[in-house]
């Protein structure tokens, strides 16, 4: 039964504790509707409370549909619901970022700020197994190092609360036929047969191609590999916050000093390991940090001549001066 393997997955990765007040963030969708319904009846058990955040970003006519859909499920069930509209279209235009990009961050930044009113210590969204491999599949074709081949994580912070996936293990076809079983009847976002985006290209063209041609079980294949590199980088993580805290001079809230000699004596993939470990420890996130903007700080610190200091984000200023590397929060 799939509420099992959710329940599993929460006690694998220890997802949830008890009186943890959980934000469930649901679109009206088959993968959000299950994982509502799904911790809806493990509530008792798992001895949780539960809240839902959805989002109508004013794109699709049909949207309107779905924001009504979470709320009558919810308001059935007693779960208090928070709902945001928005025209992401005219957001997405003024901060001139992609829809996907601009849909994401409205979603991201309304969880949180609904999780800090409402006091709740944990946000859940409905990535799965099938999302996951389409993650990995998309940061290979990117040129992604390990990191970006562990796929979305069971478990991160956002800020001061974690982000959790409990519907991580569960392949897609699961969750429809628990849907179809537990008739939630669940909204369709037509738009994902769409192929303007790259994950949807990847989804219904690329997976079914090598599926067919190639390996019928990709999806597994390239799960494992996830969870290989997953392992992976817990090691390496290891390693990198202990010679974080060797080159380590001084830290606070809005910067961090490393040794520059010891620093520039590292082998070259520690160092890019250890730089994108330091700009999360600042930033609490290095989301936006690319390879070539390692590569360029790296070059930075070896040459230590004419230009000083790079902003690879508009939030972050690498600083090189007096044997001293300053990572200083712009924000």
């Amino acid at each position: 039964m799939l509420r099992n393997k959710i329940l599993n997955t929460i006690k694998k990765y220890a997802l949830l504790q008890r009186g943890d007040k959980v934000l469930i963030g649901v679109s009206g969708g088959p993968d959000s509707m299950c994982l509502l319904d799904a911790l809806y009846h493990l509530r008792e058990e798992l001895q949780i409370e539960l809240i839902v955040a959805h989002v109508n970003h004013g794109i699709r006519k049909e949207a309107d549909e779905e924001t009504l859909y979470v709320q009558n499920y919810c308001k059935q069930k007693q779960i208090d619901c928070f709902i945001k509209k928005v025209d992401a279209v005219k957001l997405a235009n003024l901060e001139k970022l992609g829809l996907e990009e601009m849909g994401r961050k409205i979603r991201y930044d309304y969880f949180a700020e609904v999780a800090k009113k409402e006091q709740a210590n944990k946000i859940a969204t409905a990535h799965n197994a099938n999302d996951n491999s389409e993650t990995v599949l998309m940061n290979f074709l990117r040129g992604s190092s390990i990191t970006g081949l562990k796929g979305i994580e069971f478990k991160r912070t956002l800020g001061k609360i974690d982000l959790i996936r409990p519907l991580r293990e569960c392949s897609r076809q699961q969750i429809e036929e628990y849907c179809i079983k537990e008739q939630l009847d669940p909204k369709i976002d037509l738009s994902n047969f769409e192929n303007d985006y790259t994950r949807n290209k990847i989804r219904n063209q690329l997976i079914p191609y090598l599926q067919k041609e190639f390996n019928p079980n990709i999806m597994e294949g390239l799960n494992r590999m996830s969870q290989l590199a997953k392992e992976e980088e817990e090691y390496f993580t290891q390693i990198i916050s202990k010679e974080y805290e060797n080159l380590k001079i001084g830290e606070n809230e809005q910067e961090i000093i490393l040794d520059l000699k010891r620093f520039n004596d590292l082998p070259k993939v520690i160092k890019a390991k250890l730089l994108f470990y330091t700009i999360g420890q600042l930033l609490g996130t290095s989301s936006g940090i690319e390879k070539i903007h390692i590569e360029d700080i790296i070059k930075l610190c070896q040459n230590n001549i004419g230009n000083k200091y790079l902003t690879p984000k508009k939030n972050i200023k690498i600083l090189v001066e007096k044997g001293k590397i300053f990572f200083i929060n712009l924000k």
